[in-house]
């Protein structure tokens, strides 16, 4: 359901049936033609390009052919009142008041579903896959949530998608995390000093899962890690994917299925792989160049496998194989987007942090390679978040280490607040983050501003007695809109457009910010009411207007669609 679309089509059945008389030879099946909202100084309800596009396709003077579509337009629809011809061609549309009353009605039936569109594609959409060695950070909060508001907006959508995570449970990370919990154990048990090793993570959640395994396991001395690596190793991974999945939890978010990296290694993914890699001619023996910088005190040179990245826009081809022979990390990156290949999705989409950003050509090239070009993958980077609170950068306890986690984050903020505004700019910008900002109440604070303007509506059907969700009662006549009112619909009008090139886009962040654009709307036309009494709501407990409670229950609906894809909740109350 989407009015641009409806016009569009309606311009393009009238030119099509008139072709002759409009003198047109070539349509070009109407690409280019669009139809979109106008200038705001452009008192209109919507603007085409049709005559620019069709003038210049056929040699035809675009303001003339506008004129003459305009008559035709004018003489034939029933939804149009009036239209100008506007610049050099432009044609802007003004739509009847019982067609934009008909829009309403059909907002307030689709409700729930007003914006989506009709799609069955599937996505993968992998996100956060934290290492499995301690709690989500703020950098992981910001991919976390982006990853899942795009779920959310391409089911919203009409697709379906899974959520999944990746646990990084394999390599030396996990050796050297088990080995941190050997020592607090030791420390804990037998008051041994904790090395300072910079390879050992000294964070306090460390002690936390070494008092746990203790308590669970009161029996074992754990006097030799070689022979209690097992044990810690699955204990350990365990209690810190439960604290990652506490603070997903926390943050409103639910994956659909955890991959784990040690997967791979049973399934024997790798060598899978490369099989199908070489069959492609897209694997070769070579040498590296040597790493720049000071790191080459390791590096050896030697033959190995190289994926052909270069064949895929990167800037050099990539090992497969460290130097002594094992696979590299990015070996087992090859063999899991093998497995997500297979299980036969439209589209895989992984959000990166900030410093994947030289990653994506060569696992896009890889999946590409793997797939045979049957499958895109999407790689989308969240930048940085800088915390501040009264106008400076803001450190917080640093319980988990060497960063600011995400249950430190939670402290401070509610969960909606912190969803609304880690998308209140483009995941591929850095953010600001102001703790001031998000506990002010009022209009600097974008998702407060959202909810009171929900909060309003509730009230004002409240003080009428009406139910928001039961059907409201009006014939319809008289349907003449003041300019608050038309200005609120014509921004309704907009948002499935807005669903639209969010989806396509993977720009969730435009909901905020259409969000707060019509939140600002209403909350206008209601101060304009405590000015002047003609734009009141209510005189002594009774709708001045019924049309109007028709434009506001339609508006209600657009903010409850878009707070719900953004998983941020809607007090009645505030």
């Amino acid at each position: 359901m989407n009015i641009f679309n409806k016009i569009e089509k309606e311009l393009i059945d009238i030119v099509s049936e008139k072709k002759k008389e409009l003198k047109l030879i070539q349509l070009n099946n109407f690409k280019g033609i669009t139809v979109e909202s106008p200038p705001q100084e452009f008192d209109f309800d919507l603007s085409s390009n049709i005559a620019l596009i069709l003038g210049k396709t056929n040699g035809i003077k675009p303001f003339e052919l506008a004129s003459n579509i305009k008559k035709l337009v004018i003489l034939k629809s029933k939804n149009i009142e009036t239209i100008e011809v506007a610049g050099p061609g432009f044609l802007n549309i003004k739509l009847t008041s019982q067609f934009i009353y008909q829009y309403i009605l059909d907002i307030i039936k689709f409700d729930k579903n007003y914006g989506s569109s009709i799609n069955d594609k599937s996505f993968n959409i992998e996100f956060v896959s934290a290492n499995p060695t301690g709690p989500m950070h703020v950098g992981h909060c910001r991919g976390a949530i982006y990853g899942d508001v795009l779920s959310n907006l391409l089911k919203f959508n009409g697709n379906k998608v899974t959520k999944e995570y990746y646990i990084n449970d394999y390599g030396n990370q996990i050796i050297n995390f088990a080995k941190s919990v050997f020592l607090r154990i030791r420390e804990i048990k037998y008051q041994e000093k904790f090395p300072a090793d910079s390879d050992l993570y000294p964070g306090q959640y460390i002690l936390d899962i070494a008092e746990e395994i203790i308590n669970s396991h009161p029996k074992l001395s754990f006097s030799d890690f070689k022979k209690d690596y097992e044990l810690l190793a699955e204990e350990s991974l365990k209690y810190s994917m439960k604290l990652i999945k506490s603070d997903l939890k926390k943050l409103g978010i639910q994956h659909d299925y955890f991959f784990s990296e040690k997967e791979i290694v049973k399934k024997d993914l790798v060598n899978k792989a490369i099989k199908i890699l070489e069959k492609n001619d897209y694997i070769k023996e070579g040498y590296l160049d040597p790493p720049k910088g000071d790191d080459t005190k390791n590096w050896i040179k030697k033959k190995r496998l190289l994926f052909k990245s270069k064949l895929f826009g990167d800037d050099t081809d990539r090992a497969l194989q460290k130097n002594d022979g094992t696979w590299t990390y990015f070996a087992n990156d090859v063999a899991y987007h093998l497995d997500k290949v297979s299980r036969g999705y439209d589209f895989l989409i992984n959000i990166l942090g900030a410093d994947h950003t030289g990653y994506i050509k060569r696992i896009s090239g890889a999946v590409s390679a793997l797939s045979q070009n049957k499958i895109k993958l999407e790689c989308r980077v969240c930048q940085l978040v800088k915390l501040y609170k009264k106008g400076k950068p803001f450190k917080m306890s640093k319980r988990a280490g060497d960063f600011i986690s995400a249950q430190d984050l939670l402290k401070e903020v509610d969960k909606d607040s912190i969803r609304f505004m880690m998308l209140n700019r483009s995941n591929d910008m850095e953010l600001d983050f102001d703790f001031d900002k998000v506990l002010e109440k009022n209009k600097e604070n974008p998702v407060f501003y959202v909810q009171y303007c929900y909060a309003r509506i509730n009230s004002l059907f409240n003080t009428l007695k009406i139910n928001l969700k039961d059907p409201l009662i009006y014939n319809g006549k008289d349907f003449n809109l003041n300019s608050y009112e038309i200005r609120i619909i014509r921004k309704i009008f907009n948002w499935p457009k807005v669903i639209e090139t969010a989806s396509k886009k993977f720009e969730p962040h435009r909901i905020p910010f259409y969000l707060y654009d019509l939140a600002t709307l209403f909350h206008s036309y209601w101060s304009k009411g405590n000015e002047d009494e003609n734009y009141r709501f209510i005189n002594n407990g009774v709708i001045r207007n019924t049309k109007t409670l028709f434009i506001i229950k339609s508006l209600s609906i657009v903010i409850e669609n878009g707070m719900n894809i953004l998983g941020v909740s809607l007090p009645k109350k505030m």
